[in-house]
């Protein structure tokens, strides 16, 4: 009885043993299960949250640029206008091309006559000068303007400069909109000027009508390129008095410069100084007058003209230019 007895309980702590590991191992699967599952919760629940933050963000993000872009400064050219007056093709009350002086033209953008021939473009930082043909015409030719004349003294046409005191002037500017003619080719349009100037005195001396002298430079956009025009003394051996007259200078033969700025953004420089004129575009092109008709130029007085002057009057025809920069020294 008792080996029997003993034997049992050896059973029966053999079987709970047995039954021991079984719940065991079923133990530690469902542990196993459970923690699994825990993790796949967290997995989930963390790339929910990461897909709400990520889509928070781009929601911030593109709020933020878009707040930017209704915060976007207003850009202004840099443009001293104190010395210059502008000439605009609308007639005033006397039938002639309205001009605006210094000081008033510091308020053009506020003026309804100036509006649609010279305003500023407030996303590109310009003031654009736009001309088409119309009937208001300066003395001795037969186009339109939108362009700047340089005034050394505000208001004062009689204060000019010569090539022995030597000038300066620098602009950035594009081509906006040019029609075309009836051949397709754009219309081309004068940018910038170097206009001569007969004192009062030679005025008298040759009997003048007025003070007008002849462009010593037309700077040209002539069909995406940037062309120069210049004068020659017809005869070298004219006397003072003769230069003095128009028909003493004739036109030079021109030049293209090579690179086409077609309506791209793009810089001029001119510099004068005795018996010398050099022309720079995007400062890697140059030309370079320095010859005896430069010399003789300098009989003339001089000033510096900018913008729009445009070269065509076919019905429809008009043109847009841009200038972003513009400066003068002496």
């Amino acid at each position: 009885m008792r080996i029997f007895f003993v034997q049992t309980r050896m059973i029966i702590i053999m079987g709970v043993s047995s039954v021991t590991k079984n719940n065991y191992k079923q133990m530690k699967i469902f542990r196993r299960n459970i923690l699994l599952i825990g993790l796949i919760a967290f997995l989930s629940v963390n790339a929910t949250s990461q897909n709400e933050k990520s889509s928070v963000t781009e929601s911030e993000s593109k709020i933020e640029k878009r707040d930017k872009r209704k915060k976007k400064k207003v850009k202004l050219p840099n443009i001293d206008l104190s010395h210059w007056k502008v000439t605009l093709p609308v007639s005033n009350d006397a039938g002639k091309p309205v001009e605006i002086e210094p000081p008033e033209i510091l308020d053009f953008a506020k003026m309804e006559v100036a509006k649609p021939y010279m305003y500023i473009d407030s996303t590109r930082g310009a003031i654009v000068f736009h001309a088409k043909p119309t009937n208001s015409k300066t003395k001795n030719t037969k186009y339109t303007r939108s362009e700047l004349r340089e005034q050394i003294v505000p208001g004062e046409n009689n204060v000019n400069w010569t090539f022995k005191q030597g000038a300066y002037m620098k602009g950035k500017l594009s081509m906006e909109a040019t029609s075309r003619d009836s051949d397709g080719k754009y219309h081309r349009t004068i940018i910038m000027q170097i206009h001569g100037r007969l004192t009062n005195e030679q005025r008298d001396l040759i009997g003048a009508d007025d003070n007008n002298a002849p462009p010593i430079l037309k700077i040209y956009w002539d069909k995406g390129k940037i062309r120069v025009k210049t004068k020659v003394l017809k005869n070298l051996n004219a006397s003072y008095e003769e230069m003095l007259h128009e028909d003493a200078w004739g036109n030079d033969k021109g030049f293209n410069f090579e690179q086409e700025v077609g309506f791209r953004k793009f810089t001029l420089e001119v510099k004068v100084s005795d018996g010398k004129m050099v022309v720079v575009l995007n400062k890697n092109e140059y030309k370079v007058y320095e010859n005896v008709h430069m010399k003789k130029w300098g009989i003339f007085e001089n000033y510096f003209k900018a913008g729009n002057y445009f070269q065509t009057r076919d019905e429809g025809a008009y043109s847009s230019v841009k200038f972003y920069e513009l400066s003068v020294s002496h």
